[in-house]
């Protein structure tokens, strides 16, 4: 969906004045998607350090949750088949060959046989096998395991191996997505090293921060608290990665990332700030790309009691309070007064890019007047005079979780906090370092968090985020007549009814308030101009990592590491 942007004049100029730089080095200093004669060729080697502000807890590919971890995943592990630029997810036509070679549909398309790649090998140089499919597709269907991405496999009834370089994936139904969901969501792994390893440890087993996968990049080294290091597998059989090496780089926040990155320490940033806009268009050594990410941030409401996750939480198990509470924020002024133009308001459990009908979904109004009467009519009143309402002896109160990497959310808690302040509600913002946050919102163990998804293709991931068997479906939304309109729009052939039904789910989860959808973000990550990229893709800006390349004529120092064949030995 195109964005007009309407900036202030401080903002616009530092925005113009990173576009001058680009207009003076030519298309592919903002966009890589065109490379200059000189740096056509397919020279490989140069070195690509990615300042982040969190360090994975692991490399285990079921349980790896967001882009820290997915970013090294994605570089050492391949899928089946991968989805192609399109990101289109009904069919096959899309998708490329990867461990794969080819596919054939059963006649009633029940199931799909899958012919692996003979030159396909491990790290260790073991053969891929159908045995590995098959040990994958158990290893994140496990309840041991707890695989976020479990809940988008529930089509899959079984996976066999039918001989040593053939898997057979069988569904339970015909659908649009089958071939999206026997391969997108399935890193493939290695069962000759993981099968005799009970499911109930394997996720804490050696394996989780010494990987071996098949990617056309191969794991070195992890420092902990300081940085993962992998190298392009020399001998792959798609071919070698064109750098030599990544280096994931740790910092404790994001202004120590970016102060990194200005430094020279590092190359690649996924975010970066409005306020270091005029920095980086007087620094030469670096680049805006657009990154057309599917993400989206909300303050979830968590639907069970954190002392007792067998009951409703005493607050937020009302819908009546939910709703007061999003009538009580003006998000359209929260998003101006944090992203100036550089944000939108989101719509619901969905970037609005993939909803399919943005302008038919009625959003709960900002109504101060309107939300207070509603928490007197739910029976929460201050009846002390404090400004805090109170019902039964409890105070509408509650902590809001907020990761301690973003600053942008650490700004939303604040303004949140006042908005709720106004309409005699209680709300502390409570800093997390992000693995304990993550750790705290899949346990429940919280009432508000100021969470945001960055999803995959199309609509599927919605069987995973707000659907009632969602493995992350953090604030335990339940809502039936949502669960069945989400399936029959995955579930149809015909676009218009599936877009009917989406726009029907959509509208119910706005009015039944698990969360308060506030903000998608329109950030363009920075990277040292010596890179030359393809453009990046909206699933994850890692997803064509092993295509990056050092334009030969600016490497650095680091960029010299001798790489040298077989096996990525330095």
């Amino acid at each position: 969906m195109p964005l007009s942007f309407h900036l202030p004049r401080a903002q616009r100029r530092r925005l113009l004045l990173v576009a001058a730089a680009c207009a003076l080095t030519g298309p592919t200093a903002c966009t890589g998607d065109r490379q200059s004669d000189a740096t056509a060729t397919n020279d490989v080697g140069g070195t690509l350090v990615v300042a982040v502000p969190a360090e994975p807890s692991t490399l285990f590919p079921p349980q790896v949750s967001g882009t820290q971890g997915g970013a090294v995943v994605s570089a050492l592990f391949d899928r089946l088949a991968d989805i192609g630029p399109a990101l289109e997810t009904y069919g096959d036509a899309g998708f490329q060959p990867r461990l794969a070679r080819s596919w054939s549909w059963a006649a009633d398309s029940l199931s799909i046989a899958f012919a692996l790649d003979s030159a396909a090998r491990w790290h260790d140089g073991a053969p891929v096998r159908a045995a590995d499919v098959v040990y994958t597709y158990r290893a994140y269907t496990s309840d041991s395991v707890g695989a976020e991405l479990r809940s988008m496999l529930g089509n899959i009834d079984s996976v066999t191996a039918r001989d040593v370089r053939t898997a057979v994936f069988w569904f339970k139904r015909r659908l649009p997505q089958q071939f999206y969901e026997a391969t997108y969501p399935l890193y493939i792994l290695p069962s000759h090293l993981l099968d005799t390893i009970p499911m109930a440890q394997v996720g804490r087993a050696a394996f989780a921060r010494h990987p071996v996968g098949t990617g056309r990049f191969r794991f070195v080294r992890w420092d902990a608290g300081q940085r993962i290091e992998v190298v392009a597998d020399t001998a792959n059989a798609r071919g070698r990665a064109k750098l030599d090496r990544v280096i994931w780089s740790f910092t404790p926040d994001i202004g120590a990332a970016t102060v990194r990155l200005f430094a020279g320490e590092a190359d690649f940033l996924e975010m970066v700030r409005s306020e270091n806009l005029a920095q980086l268009a007087q620094t030469p050594a670096l680049r805006l790309v657009v990154n057309p990410a599917f993400a989206y941030t909300f303050l979830g409401f968590n639907q069970r009691d954190p002392a007792d996750t067998t009951r409703p939480h005493p607050v937020f198990g009302d819908s009546l309070v939910r709703r007061a509470l999003a009538m009580g924020v003006d998000r359209e002024r929260m998003v101006r007064n944090v992203f100036d133009s550089l944000g939108v308001v989101s719509l619901g459990p969905a970037p609005r890019v993939l909803m399919p009908d943005t302008a038919a979904i009625r959003q709960i109004p900002y109504d101060p007047a309107g939300a207070r009467a509603l928490l007197d009519s739910a029976g929460w009143r201050d009846t002390n005079g404090d400004g805090v309402r109170e019902r039964n002896g409890r105070s509408l109160a509650f902590e809001m979780l907020v990761p301690n990497i973003s600053v942008t959310r650490q700004r939303l808690a604040v303004l949140l906090q006042e908005q709720f302040r106004a309409i005699g509600v209680k709300a502390a913002p409570l800093q997390l370092e992000v693995n304990t946050f993550m750790e705290r919102t899949a346990a429940l163990g919280y009432d508000a968090s100021l969470s945001g998804w960055a999803t995959s293709p199309g609509l599927v991931g919605i069987r995973q985020t707000w659907m009632s068997t969602g493995a992350s479906n953090e604030v335990r939304y339940r809502n039936r007549t949502f669960d069945a309109l989400a399936d029959s729009a995955l579930s149809s052939f015909d676009p218009v009814r599936s877009r009917a039904y989406w726009t029907r789910a959509f509208q119910l989860a706005v009015n039944d308030v698990p969360a308060i959808w506030l903000f998608e973000q329109r950030v363009p990550v920075v990277m040292h101009r010596r890179l030359i990229v393809p453009p990046l893709r909206a699933d994850g800006w890692y997803a064509d990592l092993a295509e990056w390349r050092v334009d030969p004529a600016q490497r650095l120092d680091r960029d010299r590491i001798g790489l040298r064949a077989p096996g990525g030995a330095r």
